[in-house]
């Protein structure tokens, strides 16, 4: 009896739960509320036969429980309970996916002048890339990808002069029109989601997966990587947003072509030199930093990497925390290179530096840090050197203070929590593995034996 009491609760709290649960889909932003009607068909027929089988099994534990004059009968056939069986299950599960039969063909059916993208997915992060005033999209293979070339263009192909490239995790759609959504996968399988469209898709490296909606609600929403592809993959997040169609028009237009892109100016040491005396002051006239100003290195650190921070410096991505003093006081340095080709000049002038060997100034158990290291080691190389591909900066070799700095800004939220911080989550996120602050002092002093040391002076110096 306890058995069967428990078996009718069981059901009445699911329903109730159900019913009362502050749980459910998020609401609807596009054409797709067919997806939304087959989940529904599904939960009612799954739920009703959850009812029927759960108290079907409490009347029998109740109906036939022990009594000593009670005698089991064995009967191995009947006919008209197997019919009865049969024809249910078979409706139920008809009833079930007959309705996804027909989601799928609309899914697989772009309308006729649907607009088109491309979203590439890479570890972990996205990027975009839109057809130009031509709406054709050029050539693009794999064998061409470079750290010049991210996209993989084919340089002499016409049809991709004017394709818009976004290197950015945020992409934005037109309300009301139709969007065919092609995907690409620059190495492992992902899967491009966002919760409100109710489509997605796998990225499969190879080929070219697509999906199609048509958005129908102004506003900004999540996309989520849901197809497990290494250690960031639940960093693995951008934005769509949602525009009326001048927004999107205004939007359209500030986005490079692959023309502008590639005509880009080299940066120009000479120039550079100059631009760089107000760097000096704090950094060092070749680079190498200066902690009592709480300047880090930036001799030796990688083109790709200065040039995303300094311009994050300047738009406000970083140093705008309250909390991040030292950032502050780089914020308005920024300003003095006035534009794109003023950070390249600077950069190219920091790239003659020699790689000067740095003090070692934390001290730490580096056997300890070393199995910490382990998860750094995926995205930062297992020898700090840095790997553009996952976006990560070379860390051997650099201030071991500066390092564990940031460690603690990233863990505190001072650092990459900002909403155009396209990759500082992952790295926030991942600081939280540092559970205490001898966890910092251990992998910075692990990292220290990856790189060389001018000399082991200053130990135990202050963070």
């Amino acid at each position: 009896m306890i058995f069967a009491l428990a078996l009718i609760l069981l059901v009445i709290g699911s329903v109730l739960f159900h019913f009362w649960s502050p749980w459910y889909l998020t609401p609807l932003a596009s054409n797709w509320g067919m997806i939304d009607d087959t989940i529904n068909l599904t939960f009612w027929v799954t739920g009703f036969v959850f009812v029927v089988v759960n108290l079907f099994m409490a009347f029998c534990v109740i109906k036939f429980r022990y009594k000593k004059t009670r005698r089991a009968e064995y009967e191995p056939e009947n006919k008209k309970l197997e019919w009865w069986l049969t024809g249910l299950t078979s409706v139920g599960v008809a009833a079930m996916l007959a309705p996804g039969l027909f989601v799928w063909a609309e899914i697989v059916t772009v309308p006729e002048g649907a607009d088109e993208i491309e979203a590439i997915g890479q570890s972990w992060h996205w990027s975009y890339r839109l057809p130009g005033d031509d709406g054709k999209f050029g050539n693009v293979h794999s064998r061409l990808v470079t750290d010049d070339n991210p996209f993989g263009m084919e340089p002499d192909d016409p049809n991709g002069q004017d394709d818009r490239l976004i290197e950015s995790n945020e992409v934005h759609l037109p309300v009301d029109r139709p969007v065919k959504i092609n995907l690409r996968s620059k190495d492992v399988l992902h899967n491009f989601t966002v919760t409100q469209f109710r489509v997605k898709m796998d990225l499969v490296p190879g080929l070219v997966t697509y999906i199609w909606l048509t958005p129908t609600k102004i506003g900004e929403y999540e996309v989520l990587c849901e197809e497990l592809c290494g250690i960031g993959h639940f960093a693995m997040r951008g934005w769509v947003v949602v525009d009326a169609q001048d927004d999107y028009d205004a939007w359209y237009a500030r986005q490079p072509t692959y023309a502008q892109f590639a005509a880009r100016e080299p940066g120009n040491a000479q120039a550079g030199q100059a631009q760089y005396a107000i760097c000096s002051a704090c950094h060092g006239p070749q680079g190498q930093g200066n902690r009592v100003l709480n300047a880090p290195k930036i001799a030796g650190q990688e083109t790709w990497y200065l040039r995303r921070q300094l311009k994050y410096y300047k738009s406000g991505v970083r140093g705008a925390h309250p909390d991040d003093t030292f950032g502050r006081q780089m914020a308005p340095m920024v300003t003095t290179l006035v534009d794109d080709q003023a950070i390249e000049n600077v950069i190219a002038y920091i790239r003659t530096f020699p790689d000067l060997p740095v003090e070692t100034t934390i001290a730490g158990d580096a056997d300890r840090g070393r199995n910490i290291y382990t998860t750094c080691g995926a995205c930062h190389g297992f020898a700090g050197q840095g790997i553009k591909a996952l976006n990560a900066p070379r860390t051997a070799g650099m201030h071991d203070w500066y390092l564990a700095t940031q460690l603690h800004n990233f863990k505190k939220g001072i650092r990459g929590r900002h909403r155009d911080d396209m990759y500082g989550p992952q790295m926030a996120d991942m600081a939280a593995i540092l559970k205490y602050d001898d966890a910092v002092n251990d992998v910075v002093a692990y990292i220290n034996t990856l790189g060389p040391s001018a000399s082991t002076t200053d130990i135990g110096a202050e963070e």
